[in-house]
């Protein structure tokens, strides 16, 4: 990937209307179970990012043909259940952790093998969380000591089991429940904290029989998948960066239409209105078995708060976007139980702490969480560390701050938001 650095500028008021990209999550799971489906499913407003191609390309290794007709459209011939092929070909994930997770429960009830390799950075994601469970479902995968490459060993007989989540994960959780299609008997899956139930919700949508309620699924192998049309709302995850520009940037007004408003999803949403943020939802309706809305960000002055720590799971993905509203606000604002912000692309709480310090910040890292002090922002240079949040969490700090704020390493913002630059600096960001 050619090295991008972006510098970001102090910014008047922002004006306009923002369409942000589809759900990552739900484009990838898409694709899956419209693989893994009987007829064809035509997919609107899927993610164009490079993760979510990734997934796509993998599905073609192993004889899914995916049309791409227009930007934001695939259609999937499903295969049926049965029906990928195996490939001694590497199946390339990419940068995403959520396509080699997923599929790597998908692969484990295949009758071939199959190995799943990723960059640089996914390579060294933890995928124990992942294996040891499908280990006990009698899945053979072998890592590199908890780490990718995948090698997942076909022709194993599955049987389900009832597990227990030591840490919430929606991405264990959905590749369980893949595998979960495949094996003998029953699959489920209890949670410490209720996550994003998109998978439940989409085969729900596929015609598969499965329950599901807030920290809980359960589903029995031996059914099939019906080919569907999927309707992706837009990121919850990219729309986040504009909520918080909008309501730091004295005279903002934004409009973003069409977000999805998964409940497992919107913890920022409730976090910035705890804050002070004016946030209004609108035109609240479903798509897809998931519930969408027009969202409108005001500009307001923000305070510090202790953040609820049932929040946490439902904002895992939003904290870098927290943390620069956070410095936004009067006062102090407190995070604890984020440990899991520090195996995502990058350790989130240490990349974040960093900038924000070499922009004057004032924030105390714990291993869970860290307190951050509100106050005036300066310019600086800031490494990314490859972390696409972290990108544009710094591109929304540098609206406020009193000098330009460089970023180095932008690249990775177009696995999950092509096109941020362009839309950014449409409604009065000053990006470079």
């Amino acid at each position: 990937m050619t090295r991008l650095d972006w510098t970001s500028h102090h910014a008047r008021a922002l004006k306009g209307s923002v369409r942000v990209p589809g759900d990552k999550s739900v484009s990838h799971r898409a694709l899956m179970l419209g693989a893994l489906a009987e007829g064809t499913s035509h997919i609107r407003g899927f993610l164009e990012g490079e993760d979510t191609r990734a997934t796509a390309a993998v599905l073609q290794q192993l004889g899914v043909r995916i049309d791409a007709p227009a930007d934001g459209e695939r259609v999937v011939h499903g295969v049926g259940l049965h029906g990928l092929q195996g490939t001694t070909s590497l199946l390339d994930c990419g940068n995403a952790g959520t396509g080699m997770r997923l599929l790597a429960g998908l692969l484990a009830g295949q009758a071939f093998d199959s190995t799943l390799v990723g960059d640089e950075s996914l390579s060294k994601r933890p995928m124990r969380r992942v294996t040891d469970p499908l280990a006990s479902m009698a899945a053979k995968i072998d890592t590199q000591d908890g780490l990718p490459p995948l090698r997942i060993h076909g022709g194993q007989s599955l049987t389900g089991i009832a597990y227990t989540l030591p840490v919430a994960s929606a991405q264990v959780k959905s590749a369980l429940l893949l595998a979960g299609l495949y094996a003998q008997g029953a699959t489920e899956v209890i949670e410490p904290h209720p996550t994003r139930d998109y998978t439940e919700r989409m085969l729900a949508a596929f015609g598969w029989p499965i329950e599901f309620a807030p920290g809980r699924a359960r589903l029995t192998g031996g059914h099939s998948l019906r080919a569907t049309n999927v309707d992706v709302p837009a990121d919850f995850s990219s729309a986040a960066f504009f909520l918080v520009a909008g309501s730091i940037v004295p005279g903002s007004e934004l409009h973003l239409p069409a977000v999805g408003l998964n409940p497992r999803r919107t913890g920022l949403l409730q976090a910035l209105r705890l804050m002070g943020a004016d946030i209004r939802v609108e035109n609240e309706r479903e798509s897809g078995g998931e519930p969408v809305g027009d969202l409108v960000v005001r500009y307001a002055p923000l305070h510090g708060i202790e953040l609820p720590e049932a929040l946490v799971p439902d904002m895992i993905d939003e904290f870098p976007a927290l943390f620069v509203a956070a410095t936004a606000a009067t006062g102090k604002t407190v995070v604890r139980g984020a440990a899991e912000l520090r195996v995502k692309e990058s350790d989130r709480l240490a990349s974040m702490a960093a900038g924000l310090r070499a922009l004057g910040a004032t924030i105390d890292e714990v291993p869970d969480g860290a307190t951050i002090e509100g106050g005036p922002l300066g310019g600086g240079v800031i490494d990314s560390h490859g972390d696409h949040r972290i990108a544009m969490s710094f591109a929304v700090a540098g609206l406020i701050a009193n000098g330009p704020v460089q970023i180095h390493d932008c690249g990775n913002v177009a696995t999950s938001f092509p096109g941020f630059l362009e839309l950014a600096n449409g409604c009065g960001f000053d990006l470079r």
